[in-house]
């Protein structure tokens, strides 16, 4: 045992003996121990396996049914000054939530093994990844960690070399929701999460580690940690630029990351690579340029709504050696959810007999868990220890009146408050009024693991003498027309929109100049082949001054949300902006 790797054992001596597990076991990520962590869930009933002639090696997990999604409510930064979580978090003292865990986590594995997994979130020999070591009592988390994460053997030498890592403890208890808490320590880059099996609570790479520590962490060390997917557009000529992207959830983020260009597109020679679809670690190369990785290995999307139109290089990656969780079932054990064309469901998510009038056939919140590498779309360069340069950035939300089609900030500063102000109406999926506009700054309100005013001025601080960052624009797929029906074709044809923002990268589109960005004409957006009429896309791409200045007064309450740690820059660019309007 190196000394290395000293602190590693005495922690995982220590939560063993504190939990009373039966056993130890430490993760290598093998096919062997996953074969035998299947047998073993398939035994207990953690697993039904699903038709192995049309879905060979994929796995069905019901979860149970007060255990579907993250629990914002009961999720809590610990840091030791309040005012460093800041009131975009829920705040505990280090102290009391150290007391609070550990009495809920004594002997709570008695009965159970303890699975130890070394797992690194990058390319495992990248500068930008990080390691990190999440202690369960749950295969089923293993199972996924081994899909999510470069899991086992080879991250246990990095951590070995490099002497640190993120300290995740992860225990389902009695799944009871009563009882359930998620705890991130970034002071001590430490996640510890009690009482859930499902998805981001228990898959500790995922937003706990991968955001809200990595957040903290990348401030401390000069770097972003974003919620954001990553995707290469390469154009006709063979020239590839990449371009990250953050929506709010329910806003097509999978869908843009693996888009399919319309016919036209493809038969010009355009193509489209998709290096992740949830988060996106970037930092400042030698050249001034910002490079990211995705930390991930896998996806753990949304399976309701994925469907051969909405997201085929989604659907294609879902044949083999896959695990769902809360969908329901055909007749012949083939997995059903809401929005695909074939098939339909004899089973819904809890293993009933379906019954439309009951329940949907697929949790709203059912997922999918697949490696990256089985995406049609998938490059290579998701592997690139030094990440890929990034040549814009885009900020989209889910707005049916106001927010244009497309429009470009000025420069970093104005992109930084078009990140900061974005908001998003609430739909249906969410509890409470419908078409209410929330702020969502950078789509990171419920994964930045700090005060958003010092986030805000960690962003800013990127704009230093020989920075060459990308342009920032700011998109919106859902506009409506008064008969409330969207007016953008969305998906593939987003491409035309994409086309727009990197020839303006590269100097070769114009835009109109206006108080609140710069927009393209109805001419520079290519609609060859689409149906729209100019009407629609001359109003898709005009400016309502009056509802403007509105939201720049909404914007100043936001901003003063974060008293004096809002950067004076951000308020004196949002002061600009509504002197231009006025």
């Amino acid at each position: 045992m190196t000394s290395k790797l000293a602190s590693l054992n005495q922690w995982v001596d220590s939560v063993a003996q504190l939990t009373q597990a039966d056993a130890v076991h430490w993760c290598d990520g093998s096919d062997a121990e996953n074969a035998r962590l299947v047998e073993l869930m398939l035994s207990t009933g953690d697993l039904v396996k699903l038709n192995e002639q049309s879905h060979p090696n994929c796995y069905l997990h019901r979860s149970s049914p007060s255990d579907v999604a993250r629990v914002e409510h009961l999720t809590f930064v610990c840091t030791h000054n309040p005012a460093d979580a800041g009131p975009n978090n829920n705040w505990m003292a280090p102290d009391e939530a150290h007391a609070e865990m550990d009495a809920l986590y004594k002997g709570c594995m008695r009965g159970r093994t303890m699975y130890v997994i070394p797992y690194c979130m990058g390319p495992i020999d990248s500068p930008l990844s990080r390691c990190g070591v999440e202690i369960t009592d749950s295969p089923y988390v293993v199972a996924n960690m081994r899909l999510m994460t470069r899991m086992g053997a080879p991250a246990l030498a990095r951590i070995e070399r490099e002497g640190s890592f993120v300290k995740g403890l992860h225990s389902i208890g009695e799944l009871d929701p009563n009882r359930r808490f998620i705890m991130h320590f970034p002071e001590e880059l430490a996640i510890q999460s009690y009482g859930s099996g499902y998805g981001g609570n228990a898959l500790l790479g995922k937003k706990c580690h991968a955001l809200r520590i990595a957040s903290y962490q990348a401030r401390q060390e000069g770097w972003l940690a974003e919620h954001m997917l990553i995707v290469g557009i390469e154009n006709p000529q063979g020239e590839t630029h990449y371009v990250a992207a953050a929506f709010p959830s329910a806003c097509g983020k999978t869908n843009l990351a693996m888009l399919i260009p319309p016919e036209g597109y493809r038969r010009d020679g355009w193509k489209v690579w998709t290096v992740g679809d949830d988060i996106c670690w970037m930092r400042p190369g030698e050249d001034g340029r910002l490079y990211a990785i995705n930390p991930e290995a896998g996806y753990f999307g949304v399976a309701p709504g994925t469907s051969e139109k909405t997201n085929a290089n989604a659907m294609a990656m879902l044949n083999r050696d896959a695990i769902f969780t809360n969908v329901g079932v055909t007749a012949d054990n083939q997995p059903w959810w809401e929005g695909m064309t074939t098939g339909e469901p004899a089973k819904d998510w809890q293993g009933r007999p379906y019954d439309k009038s009951v329940s949907p056939a697929a949790h709203p919140n059912a997922r999918f868990t697949v490696s990256a590498k089985q995406c049609p779309s998938y490059t290579d360069q998701a592997e690139a220890p030094q990440g890929v340069p990034i040549s814009a950035i885009v900020f989209g939300g889910r707005r049916a009146s106001l927010v244009p089609l497309v429009l470009e900030a000025r420069d970093w500063t104005h992109g930084v408050l078009v990140g900061a102000s974005m908001a998003s109406e609430t739909t249906a999926a969410a509890t409470g009024a419908v078409g209410v506009v929330r702020r969502d700054s950078m789509a990171m309100k419920p994964f930045a693991g700090y005060n958003f005013g010092d986030y805000f001025a960690h962003w800013l601080s990127f704009d230093k003498e020989g920075a060459k960052l990308p342009k920032i624009f700011q998109v919106n797929w859902f506009r409506k027309d008064a008969d409330g029906k969207f007016m953008w074709p969305g998906f593939g044809d987003n491409m035309r929109v994409l086309e727009w923002m990197l020839k303006r990268v590269t100097g070769q589109a114009n835009a109109v100049e206006t108080p609140v960005g710069n927009l393209p004409l109805p001419s520079d957006i290519n609609t060859d082949g689409l149906e729209l009429d100019a009407a629609a896309l001359e109003q898709l791409l005009s400016i309502d001054r009056a509802g403007w200045k509105a939201e720049m007064a909404s914007i100043a309450e936001y901003l003063d949300e974060y008293g004096d740690r809002t950067p004076a820059a951000l308020k004196a660019e949002r002061a600009k902006i509504a002197a231009q309007l006025a």
